[in-house]
């Protein structure tokens, strides 16, 4: 996959949960400042890291419920899903080096 997936409350479960790859997931909005600067970063992890990992962006805004069972408080949060399970957590404008650092645990 060479870009990231757009999710949703409705394919969360299927794309994120069920996924056999690992997932990173953005949860963003579209008038977050901070987003603007990690968007960019997550589609260059999600081409170099195409085959190993899964990228994807949440919007909170349209998307509450997902938000919500996550306890996301502020964005943007990422966070690393493995087997259905929260692995690693990162909140705020965080460098590609310090994401790549956390997703090489877990390929």
């Amino acid at each position: 996959m060479a870009n990231a997936v757009e999710l949703t409350d409705a394919n969360f479960h299927k794309e994120v949960l069920q996924s056999e790859l690992p997932v990173l997931v953005d949860f963003w909005a579209v008038w977050c400042g901070p987003c603007k600067i990690v968007g960019p970063i997550l589609e260059e992890i999600a081409r170099e890291y195409a085959g190993k990992i899964k990228v994807g962006k949440l919007d909170v805004d349209n998307n509450r419920q997902s938000a919500t069972n996550y306890g996301i408080q502020s964005i943007p949060t990422i966070l690393l899903f493995q087997g259905g399970e929260v692995v690693e957590t990162m909140i705020g404008a965080v460098p590609k080096a310090q994401i790549v650092k956390k997703i090489a645990k877990h390929i």
